[in-house]
């Protein structure tokens, strides 16, 4: 049975070499193929997992150049270091790749809730992470992970601990960003001690009382825009039961970045409406985006991240 990453790739193949006639190369094949080599595809590095440092880190960055992508997204930060390599290593094994840094995802070493007894603690690891990340030449620091929010004051107050994280990260050139997993589509009442979830479909509020708000709107409306932008992971918004058109349109200038990701391999699910998705990214005049796999576990990430490549590197949807 012919699969849809099979089909791309044929296709692929079938339309690159039906441009060539007698080794003649028409100046409409010159422009299609300069078209795909154009494009500017990001890949977040936690999609390969140990794959990426084997045989060692300089290998897999080329590698991932090779595979088509441009832009990197960081994950494994810890003080001073992005998985074992300091970061001015990184920076320059990146480089010499031909590879650009954009954005690093990271978060405080504090977990569950945030409070007034450890916003001095999150402040200085923002404070450490920034100085760190100019090293690196990013443009985002992107938190990719949920304080604990069980009522609508909760979520407010990790609104305040992002403009606090956002204010450093912008007095030293880097934009603070947030990302969703699906979770934040739960919503949280004023008062609240659990939220209610997604997961329960057709949920109507008690007569006379407006819809709760979802984590994710608190978070945009409890966030100054000067401070704080928002990755959309796509995935995770269309498993949290949401539309990821609808939030790009809505919050245009607040989603500034998109993670691309589908059940794993882009496509094959047939179930993400990547063009509209794309179409509606682009109509607001942003740029960067991310393709992420979650399961880094397979031995074959580098296949993954390749056939998601080409699958768009093959979609005129994409630029």
């Amino acid at each position: 049975m012919t699969n849809r990453r099979d089909f791309l790739k044929r296709a692929s193949a079938l339309t690159l070499g039906a441009l060539f006639v007698d080794g003649i190369t028409s100046e409409a094949s010159a422009a299609t193929r300069n078209s795909m080599a154009s494009k500017i595809l990001g890949l977040q590095t936690y999609s390969l997992g140990p794959e990426l440092s084997q045989p060692d880190l300089a290998t897999g960055l080329k590698k991932v150049k090779e595979c088509g992508y441009t832009n990197l997204e960081l994950a494994g930060y810890r003080e001073g270091n992005i998985g074992q390599a300091p970061v001015a290593e990184f920076k320059k094994l990146a480089d010499d790749a031909g590879l650009t840094i954009i954005s690093s995802h990271l978060t405080p070493s504090v977990r569950g809730q945030y409070s007034k007894d450890n916003i001095e603690q999150i402040k200085d690891f923002w404070k450490k992470a920034t100085e760190d990340h100019n090293k690196l030449g990013v443009k985002y620091m992107v938190q990719p992970s949920l304080p604990q929010c069980n009522s609508l004051e909760d979520a407010q107050y990790v609104g305040e601990v992002f403009n606090a994280a956002g204010e450093i990260a912008k007095q030293g050139g880097i934009q603070f960003g947030y990302h969703n997993h699906n979770y934040e589509f739960n919503r949280l009442t004023a008062g609240g001690t659990e939220p209610i979830s997604f997961a329960i479909r057709g949920y109507r509020p008690p007569q006379g009382q407006e819809m709760p708000k979802t984590v994710e709107e608190i978070f945009i409306e409890s966030t100054d825009p000067s401070k704080v932008i928002f990755e959309l992971d796509v995935y995770w918004t269309v498993m949290g039961g949401q539309d990821p058109v609808e939030w790009i349109n809505k919050y245009a200038n607040r989603i500034q970045m998109l993670h691309i990701k589908d059940r794993l391999v882009l496509g094959d699910s047939g179930m993400m409406n990547f063009k509209n998705i794309f179409n509606a990214f682009y109509s607001h005049g942003h740029q960067y985006f991310f393709v992420e796999i979650e399961d880094t576990r397979s031995g074959k990430q580098f296949d993954r991240i390749k056939a998601s490549a080409d699958f768009l590197l093959a979609s005129d949807f994409v630029k």
